[in-house]
């Protein structure tokens, strides 16, 4: 929401610097996001005169000016490029060392093809007044040499830009932000009352609304004899600083209302109306094409106003070009109305348009200013484009439900901790609007008409504090008691902390992507069921709720690939959803490589390859799983996964089959092509909700990591094994030989071809020996070998490979 300071000040009776009255908006709750004040940026900028424009003599397109600056001493050269530069001209000079924004530059002693520039005649879009960049400015003839432009030009008037909550729709119209400040004691508010103009004939055209539900109110009126031109400079200037294009004064006067009173109107030109408006759902294959020049195609969930030749507005959201006003309308029809807010947010969403109109619409308008915003409207269109009224029509209610909250005045003290006086209290709450009756300690408090968001006791206290001041909460610190305190993070918590640190020192990129995906691809993944399908989703890709974090990754990897990136490694942990059960959301943790992206220190690797594959995949999963807390030694790796994974290059990861904690593997080709997706891709997912607790008892406390003194020895071994003997029960029965010597197995070679039997396969590992006490022997590591060797072949059947 942006206004002007002057602008405020037609509402707000005030001395305050500018600097208090922002600081006191942010303290009411009204942030400040930005103030800009042209005045102050353009203050080096001077108005001058070129006394001669000659060829430049190395440039055909430059001419060498001679400028009078107006301080009193001898003419300045210019070096000139713009096509107007002439001598005579009065324009906008800046001296060495000005910035200029609308270039981003600092400007210096130049030169030009050989010629000396000492300063620079400007455009206004180098000022960043418009976007008029064809030439230098051109001023009256009388304009005073060597005065500061911005303050001959009368551009000191700060623009404040504010961010409102969306519960603040009374703000979103600068009388209502003086109403606030008149509250904090910033001034005095000026709030003249509305007149009725007395129509002099009846309104010729009729109202009917179909559904009162889109459309609680509706009042029109129409002025005859209007002459549609330029809006005055005062409204243009108005619109200007704010960001707004004047158009025509008719179309001017509803921006100007919208951003003054909260009120969005729309005026029709009435002769492009035919016969009587219905404010109704729109039918099927009903197009518009709107102000903004674009066509839309219609349903019967959207609202809008139609004549008998169709549709001729969306309703609250935007007019049509149809009935439009230009300088040609004579005759024009100005509707006030009031409108379903979550309809009008629906619509919007559903047809990209944020308008202005939108913005308030959705948010909800004073109901009780349908009416008199419909007076002033027409007292402002009497005023610049003259015309006679019609007498109003009214269709619905025309004025909001009463709404009378009985309020303990103990409520300040107990839920603020502030000791407001009673009399302070009602001065805050009668200068926002409120009325108080009652001696206490319970009064009864009416809610104004424009406040909608007030609704309970705790409202009312947060109304009276916003005001008083946040700034006099008096700092409690929580009572410690003897107690140690406990955790504040949920055991979810710390794995989902955990498992973004484990994933993140892997060298893999944190995403985060729409919890939202496509039909399609939510089947693709388990999921697709009817419970999790969004009612109202803000696109049409995004229908359902995600099954699996993958489908987001594989999207985000491919849009790497696309603009040049391939070797990319991603991982994200965010909820999925696998039911219509509170119990079926679960934290997942997942990762996607792909290109050159494997993972760094997994030891010994027979392809020499940086190719990301399977292993990489499963390295990720069991590290999220050993960060999270997972018992890692019951955990059993079983061939094979879901059906989007690669039957041959997949696993799974499990404590029994009834605990799956999660799939690593590579992309299936039809799962790819169904997500339009270019392979390999390697990913994982794991169920972070799966993981068992640790059980607790009471033990002694042991270091985190026991550091020997002894140097460690690594012993490799091959095995012929069936083929069907799985690595990880080779690596189990290794380290169950003496688990308090054996510190580490690692599978570093799998082998089938020649040498090797049909049907048989070589699996080499490397035992790690930490001595703990002493330095083993020879004999002692020979005894630990033979150890393993015995405890393989009888746990696997398989022999030592020569």
């Amino acid at each position: 929401m942006k206004f002007t300071l002057s602008w405020l000040k037609d509402h707000l009776e005030t001395d305050e610097p500018l600097e208090k009255l922002a600081d006191k908006l942010t303290m009411i709750g009204l942030e400040v996001e930005n103030i800009e004040d042209k005045a102050k940026a353009l203050k080096p900028f001077t108005i001058a005169k070129v006394i001669s424009a000659e060829q430049h003599p190395n440039a055909d397109r430059l001419r060498v000016c001679m400028v009078d600056t107006g301080d009193g001493g001898a003419p300045v050269q210019v070096v000139c490029g713009a096509p107007n530069a002439r001598a005579g001209l009065v324009s906008v000079f800046s001296p060495p060392g000005t910035y200029i924004p609308g270039k981003d530059i600092t400007l210096g002693v130049g030169t030009i093809r050989g010629v000396e520039s000492r300063g620079m005649l400007c455009s206004a879009a180098e000022l960043q007044i418009s976007n008029d960049h064809d030439g230098i400015m051109e001023l009256p003839a009388d304009a005073p040499i060597g005065a500061g432009y911005a303050e001959w030009a009368a551009l000191g008037d700060p623009v404040v830009e504010i961010n409102l909550t969306p519960n603040r729709q009374d703000c979103t119209g600068v009388h209502g932000i003086a109403r606030d400040l008149a509250a904090a004691d910033m001034g005095k508010f000026r709030d003249p009352g509305i007149k009725p103009i007395k129509g002099e004939f009846p309104c010729p055209v009729k109202v009917t609304v179909e559904d009162a539900k889109l459309c609680p109110g509706f009042a029109l009126r129409l002025v005859r004899g209007v002459k549609n031109g330029p809006s005055p400079e005062w409204l243009q200037k108005r619109l200007t600083a704010i960001g707004l294009r004047p158009i025509n004064a008719l179309v001017d006067i509803t921006n100007f209302m919208t951003y003054d009173r909260a009120r969005p109107l729309h005026v029709f030109d009435a002769k492009k109306v035919k016969g009587n408006l219905v404010v109704r759902h729109a039918r099927a294959g009903e197009t518009l094409l709107a102000l903004d020049g674009r066509t839309y195609n219609l349903d019967p969930s959207i609202c809008v106003i139609a004549d008998e030749h169709g549709v001729e507005s969306l309703a609250g959201i935007m007019g049509g070009e149809a009935s439009g006003c230009d300088e040609n309308t004579t005759d024009v029809l100005i509707e006030s109305a009031l409108w379903n807010e979550i309809n009008i947010a629906q619509t919007g969403r559903k047809l990209s348009i944020n308008s202005d109109a939108r913005y308030r619409f959705e948010r909800g308008v004073d109901p009780a200013f349908m009416v008199p915003g419909l007076e002033l409207a027409t007292k402002l269109v009497m005023e610049l484009c003259g015309g006679t009224p019609s007498e109003n029509v009214v269709v619905g209610k025309a004025f909001g439900d009463d709404r009378i909250i009985d309020f303990p005045v103990t409520e300040v003290k107990r839920l603020s901790g502030i000791e407001v006086p009673m009399p302070e209290m009602k001065r805050i709450l009668t200068h926002l609007g409120f009325m108080m009756a009652g001696p206490g300690p319970v009064v009864k408090v009416a809610v104004p008409s424009w406040r909608s968001d007030v609704h309970g006791k705790a409202d009312i206290v947060e109304e009276v504090v916003r005001i008083y001041g946040v700034d006099k909460v008096p700092m409690t610190p929580f009572e410690r008691g003897e107690d140690a305190r406990k955790s504040v993070l949920t055991p979810l918590q710390l794995r989902t902390r955990r498992a973004r640190r484990a994933l993140a020192s892997r060298g893999m990129t944190e995403a985060v992507t729409w919890s939202f995906i496509t039909k399609a691809a939510a089947q693709l993944f388990g999921g697709g069921q009817r419970e999790l399908e969004v009612a109202n989703p803000i696109a049409v890709d995004l229908s359902d709720m995600r099954p699996s974090l993958l489908p987001g990754l594989v999207a985000a990897a491919q849009a790497n690939a696309d603009r040049g990136y391939g070797d990319v490694v991603l991982f994200e942990v965010g909820q999925v959803f696998r039911g219509d059960r509170p119990q079926d959301q679960f934290m997942a943790a997942s990762g996607v490589r792909r290109g050159l992206a494997s993972s760094e220190g997994l030891g010994r690797h027979w392809s020499g390859s940086d190719q990301a594959d399977v292993f990489d995949a499963k390295a990720d999963a069991l590290a999220v799983l050993a960060a999270a807390g997972a018992p890692i030694q019951a955990l059993q790796i079983v061939a094979g996964g879901p059906a989007w994974l690669h039957p041959g290059r997949s696993g799974t990861i499990q404590i029994g089959p009834q605990n799956v904690l999660g799939y690593f593997g590579e992309m299936h080709p039809r799962a790819l092509e169904a997500l339009g997706a270019d392979g390999p891709l390697v990913v994982f997912e794991v169920i972070l909700d799966r993981i068992p607790e640790a059980k607790k008892k009471p033990t002694r406390a042991k270091p985190l990591i026991e550091l020997s003194a002894f140097q460690p020895v690594s012993r490799d071994f091959a095995f012929i094994v069936d083929r069907n003997v799985k690595a990880g029960d080779i690596v189990r029965a290794a380290q169950g030989v003496d688990k308090k010597l054996i510190t580490g197995v690692v599978v570093f070679d799998v082998y089938e071809g020649k040498g090797i039997d049909d049907g048989k396969k070589s699996v080499g590992i490397a035992v790690t020996i930490q001595p703990r006490e002493k330095t083993l022997t020879d004999q002692e590591i020979e005894a630990v070998a033979a150890k393993i060797v015995a405890e393989v072949t009888k746990k696997t059947g398989g022999t030592l490979r020569a």
